[in-house]
């Protein structure tokens, strides 16, 4: 098995629920972007935050994937109502 490589994105949010809702609405397509897998954590000491890992096969997909969801997601009210601050990314590659 090759590696894989996972975007993590974190940031405070408002309410969970509306978070939640936002995310399970899916406005980047994560099954078409190359998502093979998600986990979706908060820290134990604050329900306000959230930290969203994202796993693909190919470098390629994630970064194209943080592209869309800076261009398109972020940016509107809309499609991100649950937003707080400005997340903050990285891209992993496994280390196994």
């Amino acid at each position: 098995m090759g590696a894989m490589y996972t975007l993590q994105i974190e940031h405070a949010i408002k309410d969970f629920g509306m978070w939640r809702t936002a995310f399970d609405r899916d406005p980047v397509n994560r099954a078409a972007s190359g998502v093979t897998a998600h986990r979706i954590s908060r820290p134990v000491e604050d329900p306000h935050y959230v930290v969203v890992e994202l796993d693909f096969e190919r470098r390629s997909q994630a970064e194209a994937l943080l592209a869309n969801l800076r261009a398109n997601v972020w940016t509107s009210a809309a499609a991100a109502p649950a937003l707080q601050s400005a997340p903050k990314t990285r891209i992993l590659e496994s280390a196994v």
